[in-house]
């Protein structure tokens, strides 16, 4: 055979070890997360912008609501999944979404006071912020094999940063110009251009990629079950309920880096914020496509689901120990940085590889309990925590730093378990999987 001389197909191979006949749905994936996360972070400057006029308790509060409506909307979710045709659900839930930032720039254009639309738009954005990606990611799981997912996810995974460096860039160039409003109705046309990328995808499921007995529905017929199955199915499995509290200590961490940040930026003006959010997802976004492109894939591969999962956790807990000795801003900006850059490049699609081994109701609906409920869950805690600790025991940076070390800590060492448990042959939740697929095609036959 002929050498390809696609520089495109030489690029990816040399980069990701991706196979000829998966270009097509790795290309059309990484376009699909690239809008999906452009949208996004040209609203994340613009939100975060406004949680420095409030109060620690006044975004703990938000927080607390965030948590209760996220609940609300993953058990609805659940319901749709249940009920309504797989093959229409993505995509309309993505058109929703852009037509709900539509409504904020309308009630924003017509209204006196803004400040319950500004909280309402902070905590719509914030269920947006994962509901969206989460649904992404239970797309890519469902089109893709474990195998597949190892060489893929990583570079799949980038485009995330991509569009982490587009949306910023759009914020910061075009925030001051034209207002946080219009920004809103950028966000809104480009969640729809997804749409028919996602049908495109589901046809090359069976085609290209081979992988259309995973599964024993058709992405034409609604997944059934009961609707709140994602809640029983999480406190029912090891498997599940070590994941749910992997994404916990993560969000911890998250949490208290955020507050620390937004309390640091308080003097500024709302565009000045918005700008210095928006270059610090710049950077972020730049040092996560370095590690997703050259490194993600090579480590799962030379080293294994343990160390790449829990690679990060491990870093982060340095981190905190230096910025506990040296509270500094710029310390506080640089772990900020590696913290992001490292799940978006690394945790991340290590973290999702994990789900290539449930079935597919699970995958739909515990998935979303897990990134959303155990998410916010853990954002509303931690912001009382956090709050109890600078506002109720007076305590200062290097402080807070210690406790959460102490998380970071215990977030490593669930990683290592996550890992193993991925990696092992008799691991009771990839064992049913397999035995599930193997029934599946013996009643095809």
């Amino acid at each position: 055979m002929a050498a390809n001389n696609n520089p495109i197909t030489n690029f990816l191979n040399m980069v990701s070890m991706i196979k000829e006949r998966e270009i097509k749905a790795v290309i059309f994936s990484f376009l699909f997360v690239v809008v999906l996360m452009t949208a996004y972070y040209i609203l994340r400057p613009v939100r975060d912008a406004m949680a420095s006029d409030w109060t620690d308790a006044e975004v703990s509060w938000l927080w607390t609501l965030n948590f209760f409506i996220s609940t609300g909307i993953v058990a609805l979710y659940g319901i749709a999944v249940s009920k309504f045709h797989f093959r229409l659900l993505v995509p309309t839930m993505y058109g929703i979404f852009a037509g709900s930032f539509v409504m904020f720039y309308l009630l924003g254009s017509i209204s006196d006071d803004r400040t319950l639309i500004d909280k309402a738009f902070y905590v719509w954005v914030s269920v947006f912020s994962l509901f969206n990606i989460s649904v992404f990611w239970s797309f890519m799981s469902e089109l893709f094999s474990k195998e597949q997912s190892g060489r893929l996810f990583g570079i799949i995974a980038v485009g995330a940063s991509v569009g982490g460096l587009i949306g910023p860039s759009i914020t910061a160039f075009f925030s001051v110009s034209i207002g946080t409003d219009n920004l809103m109705l950028i966000a809104s046309t480009m969640l729809l251009i997804p749409i028919p990328i996602i049908f495109y995808l589901q046809s090359l499921k069976a085609t290209d990629l081979n992988n259309g007995k995973l599964d024993l529905t058709p992405t034409s017929q609604p997944i059934g079950g009961n609707p709140i199955a994602g809640f029983k199915l999480l406190f029912s499995n090891p498997y599940l309920l070590s994941i749910a509290l992997f994404i916990f200590l993560y969000t911890g961490i998250s949490s208290f880096i955020y507050f620390e940040l937004k309390n640091l930026l308080s003097d500024l003006s709302r565009p000045e914020r918005s700008v210095i959010w928006a270059q610090m997802d710049l950077a972020v976004n730049i040092l996560s496509i370095s590690i997703g492109l050259f490194a993600t894939g090579r480590i799962v591969g030379k080293f294994g689901m343990p160390v790449t999962i829990a690679m990060v956790p491990v870093m982060i807990c340095v981190g905190l120990l230096i910025l506990a000795i040296s509270p500094l801003l710029g310390v506080v900006m640089i772990l900020q940085i590696i913290r992001r850059a490292g799940n978006y490049g690394m945790t991340r699609p290590a973290r999702e590889m994990l789900f290539t081994l449930v079935d597919r109701e699970t995958r739909f609906k515990a998935k979303p309990v897990i990134d959303i409920v155990a998410y916010r869950g853990s954002d509303m805690l931690m912001a009382w925590l956090f709050t109890g600790l600078t506002q109720g025991l007076g305590l200062g940076l290097a402080a807070v730093a210690g406790v959460g070390a102490a998380i970071a800590a215990l977030w490593s060492m669930l990683g290592i378990y996550l890992g193993r448990w991925f990696e092992s042959d008799d691991s009771d939740q990839g064992s049913n999987h397999i035995e599930d697929s193997i029934t599946f095609e013996n009643n095809a036959q």
